[in-house]
Order: structure tokens, then sequence, then C-alpha cells
């Protein structure tokens, strides 16, 4: 299974700040998905070239797409409208459920615009670009995405 972490940041993507969240993003995952491969890239906050990478992912059968970044309300931000360019359709649950459970350690989660949804078989999911909020989200919905990944899939089964 492959599973794709896709930074978003022009500072990352310049070399004036280490990425953080991506990788932490990529150990949680481990955790969750341990015979998995894994992706990983980054791209500065530029609608286009975000969604032509979400697309190229999915198209090479990436089963998980996480975005890191890109989902506050800066000008630069633009990673939920390149995420809906891709999508086929939504799964609105998974980021009300990172809003709602990550805003009770954090009130500012509210402010996300993160989005998440399926491009074929292929789920991808907005997350935050600090560290503490990608992991937060992450952790908040890991097994739902478990779940939603085993389903998209063709899997039938129900916990």
């Amino acid at each position: 299974m492959l599973l794709a972490v896709l930074t978003i940041s022009d500072r990352c993507s310049q070399g004036l700040l280490v990425d953080t969240a991506g990788p932490a993003v990529v150990a949680l995952l481990s955790q969750g998905f341990p015979q998995a491969e894994f992706w990983t890239g980054l791209l500065p906050d530029d609608e286009d070239a975000i969604a032509a990478q979400l697309h190229e992912l999915a198209g090479n059968g990436a089963a998980l797409v996480l975005t890191v970044g890109g989902t506050g309300l800066g000008p630069r931000d633009h990673t939920p409208e390149a995420t809906r360019r891709v999508i086929d359709r939504d799964a609105p649950g998974l980021a009300e459920a990172m809003r709602s459970i990550s805003a009770a350690r954090n009130n500012f989660a509210w402010l996300s615009r993160g989005v998440a949804g399926l491009k074929g078989a292929t789920l991808i999911v907005n997350l935050p670009g600090s560290r503490r909020g990608a992991e937060q989200s992450l952790s908040s919905i890991l097994d739902l995405i478990q779940h939603g990944l085993e389903i998209a899939a063709g899997g039938q089964s129900h916990p």
C-alpha cells in the first residue's frame, strides 16, 4: 500500500525552514500502517502545482495522500482549493472530526479550512502545517482513515 505525505510550504520549499510536520506525520502513519510504502514530497503554496501533484499521486495508485500545510487563512493558503479541484467525492466527516477533536486542545483548530475526499479510490486529507496541529489532527482520525481505506479499496467489513 502506497501512502503519500505532501508538505505544502513556501518557506520549507525555499530552504528557509526545515519541515518537521511532514516527518512527524510519516512517523504516526508508520505506526498505523507498518507494512506501507511511503512517498514524501514538498511543494510551495501554489494551487496549480498542488493539484497536479495530487492528480499524479492518485494516478500512481496511492491509497492515501495527506497534505500538510496551506489550510489556514493566509493569503497563500490554497491547499483546500487545490484539493477540491481534484477530488470526485467529499468526505466531510474527516475534516469535521479533526477540527472538533483538535479544538478541544487548541481553539485555533476552528480556523483550519482543510478538506477531505476521494479521487477514485485515493483518500486525500488536508492536515494543518504546524507539527502539533498535524499530529493532533491525524491522531484524531487515524482509526477512521484505516477503515476508510479498506472501504475505498472495495472492502465491505464493518466494525
